[in-house]
């Protein structure tokens, strides 16, 4: 791909010196800049992100870039999706003015050390298991808004430490951009929409819409408090398939699969909505992590806590 291409009235550039030049005409033509930062494979929850951008005449930015840094050692840099032709049809469909496709080397380039540190946040939850990632993400970020000059960024809530690290990120570091969440995209049977779904197994697919109805089970228990928010979610992520006694043998062997496909839980934590502790009452965020075989879910759901349904 050459540093411009134009795709209808889509622009599609690689090379930050190019986006620069673009981001300037569309500010001497007096439109706001919105951006949204996905790495790529995008789906229905990405292009919400991407609606939301286009409110008003804001000029919408979406940069693609599979980000090697926040990746750690066996993780699923090499086999994660890159759909770029796919993603700039989206991108073209959804309106996008300018679609940024850096190389590794326009990110990083040779000699590069300086990273962002996400604070003592970064090693809590997602942060305890993926101990560099919250460091590579920011980063990445900081590089991209210091690049396309946002005045809103777009992320989603499904990704909820992101969101309020980033967030910490542009406040801490007096970046001029104001970062906004969009709630949670879900499949028909509730699963949060994710590039990685597509890595799912039919028995894991099933298995995992475990985790979107824990969290709804904790949600409704919300009234009750936190440890019975708590013990709902819990009570959900470790059912037993569903049991019929009156199985056939193919059906027998598809529970067993099914049980095969349980999710290893890494966490499952109610924090209140900065990710600190949890309130005794009011707006709280449960959060979750499993993985199912070689791959890791996340989600999360707002509680209220001490509030009558």
């Amino acid at each position: 791909m050459t540093a411009t291409q134009l795709r209808g009235q889509l622009a599609v550039l690689s090379e930050p010196a190019d986006l620069a030049a673009a981001v300037a005409a569309l500010r001497a033509a007096g439109r706001a800049v919105h951006f949204v930062p996905p790495m790529g494979a995008l789906h229905a929850g990405h292009r919400e992100l991407v609606r939301q951008a286009r409110a008003g005449d804001a000029a919408t930015v979406v940069s693609i870039f599979v980000n090697p840094l926040q990746f750690g050692p066996g993780e699923d840099l090499d086999r994660y999706p890159r759909t770029l032709v796919s993603d700039l049809a989206a991108c073209a469909e959804e309106g996008v003015d300018l679609v940024f496709t850096p190389g590794v080397d326009a990110m990083y380039p040779a000699g590069a050390t300086t990273t962002v540190q996400p604070g003592p946040l970064g090693a809590e939850l997602e942060g305890r298991v993926r101990p560099a990632h919250f460091a590579g993400v920011l980063t990445v970020v900081a590089k991209l808004f210091n690049m396309v000059t946002p005045d809103r960024a777009y992320f989603g809530e499904k990704d909820y430490q992101q969101l309020v690290l980033i967030r910490r990120m542009a406040r801490d570091l007096d970046m001029p951009v104001e970062v906004l969440g969009v709630p949670t995209i879900r499949e028909p049977d509730g699963l949060a929409l994710s590039s990685r779904n597509r890595y799912l197994s039919p028995d894991q697919r099933q298995v995992a819409t475990r985790l979107p109805a824990a969290l709804r089970a904790g949600a409704r228990a919300g009234r009750d408090g936190a440890d019975a928010v708590l013990a709902a979610a819990g009570a959900v992520l470790a059912a037993e398939p569903a049991r019929n006694e009156r199985h056939s043998r193919s059906a027998l062997s598809h529970e067993s699969a099914v049980r095969t496909a349980e999710p290893a839980v890494e966490y499952l934590e109610l924090r209140d909505p900065e990710l600190g502790p949890a309130p005794a009452a009011g707006e709280a965020r449960l959060l979750v992590a499993a993985r199912l075989g070689t791959t890791r879910l996340i989600d999360n759901v707002s509680v209220a806590l001490g509030v009558g349904e």
